[in-house]
């Protein structure tokens, strides 16, 4: 469409176009030094700091710098990789369980890992919150990690903290992980800060993965953190060395500063919240159903009955230069809808959201 002059406008990929604050881009800059040397894996002490002030304030919860916090390449990376050092099948341990439609690196990382997966259905008569109480006790004995994602990539939706109490009770109880991946959980709307796992009184088999590509529109600079059971932590850092996937010094240093500041956060969310409102609109005025994205900054949008299925809209949306995910994209659990990214400006917003009133 491109190619043919079509202007396009891309709500396809989950990749913020807001600049990178100019205080975290100039502490890079600082942090740059004329000798370069290897990352140690268990990250700066004082990043560790940083990551633990932040969650303090966020969450009201105390986490030990030195056991209960690493620094990651961004999040994809201990996402894709925790599988290959849980996974255990000669001890029976054969299993990653996902939710879907989904992020698609947890099963990825599995699949490559060896492992078999279940994937249990999101749906939005169930508040897009998996059915625990379906899973039998042989299944959940045979799982050696248990990924959800609250916020939700790409239903927007949010999970209560009972969730995560009844989940990490199971996780305790067959022994499994709980791993939670929470990168959307800093953009939300007009309700309570969505929660953490990392709130849950015992952290036991229990992990809650982070990242500040969307806090902070840092998505290039790959860096986040893994926090939670201070013994598997201590595992895991003991791994770590070998693989090499420590964020350089100078990306840290950087890292440190977006966790102090709180201010550019709640400007970022102001500003999809802006995007956010001219289609919810829109969509408001035309009928158009629009479930979940109660967070992150995705709209989980009903696909009109006139479309035989999630990828012709999206084809028929393409056709106008507007760019969106087909829900099966996710997964067959994601058939019937349609996933769009708040990523492009609010005047390309505004400019989709016109063609959008013309064609629906």
């Amino acid at each position: 469409m491109a190619a043919l002059g079509t202007p396009i406008i891309d709500f396809g990929v989950g990749d913020p176009r807001e600049p990178t604050p100019d205080f975290i881009r100039q502490g890079l800059i600082d942090a740059l030094e004329p000798v370069s040397s290897y990352p140690r894996a268990a990250g700066l002490p004082e990043l560790r700091h940083s990551i633990a002030g932040w969650a303090k304030r966020r969450f009201g919860v105390t986490l030990d710098e030195d056991r209960e916090i690493i620094p990651t390449l961004g999040s994809k990376e201990i996402v894709f990789s925790l599988a290959q050092g849980l996974l255990d099948p000669a001890q029976g341990k054969d299993l990653v369980i996902v939710t879907a439609p989904g992020y698609t690196v947890p099963e990825a990382g599995a699949r490559f890992a060896g492992g078999h997966v279940l994937r249990l259905a999101l749906t939005e008569e169930a508040d897009f919150l998996p059915n625990l109480d379906a899973v039998d006790a042989a299944t959940w004995a045979r799982a050696a990690v248990v990924w959800v994602n609250y916020p939700n990539n790409p239903t927007g939706a949010t999970a209560p903290l009972g969730f995560y109490e009844q989940l990490a009770d199971l996780a305790r109880s067959y022994d499994f992980i709980l791993a939670s991946d929470e990168a959307y959980i800093e953009l939300y709307f007009g309700i309570e800060p969505p929660v953490s796992a990392l709130q849950l009184a015992d952290l036991t088999n229990v992990l809650s993965v982070h990242t500040l590509s969307k806090r902070s529109s840092m998505t290039g600079y790959r860096s986040g953190f893994i926090a939670g059971d201070a013994d598997l932590l201590a595992d895991l850092r003991a791994l770590r060395p070998a693989t090499g996937v420590t964020p350089q010094e100078f990306v840290q240093r950087a890292s440190l500063l977006a966790w102090d500041d709180d201010e550019h956060v709640a400007a970022l969310r102001k500003g999809y919240e802006a995007k956010r409102d001219v289609f919810l609109e829109l969509f408001a005025r035309k009928g158009v159903h629009v479930a979940g994205s109660e967070a992150a900054f995705y709209l989980w949008v009903r696909t009109p009955a006139a479309e035989a299925d999630s990828e012709s809209f999206s084809m028929h949306l393409l056709e106008r230069g507007i760019v969106t995910a087909p829900g099966s994209f996710f997964g067959p659990e994601g058939e019937g809808y349609i996933r769009m990214a708040m990523v492009p400006t609010l005047e390309d917003c505004e400019r989709a959201a016109r063609i959008l009133d013309e064609m629906l």
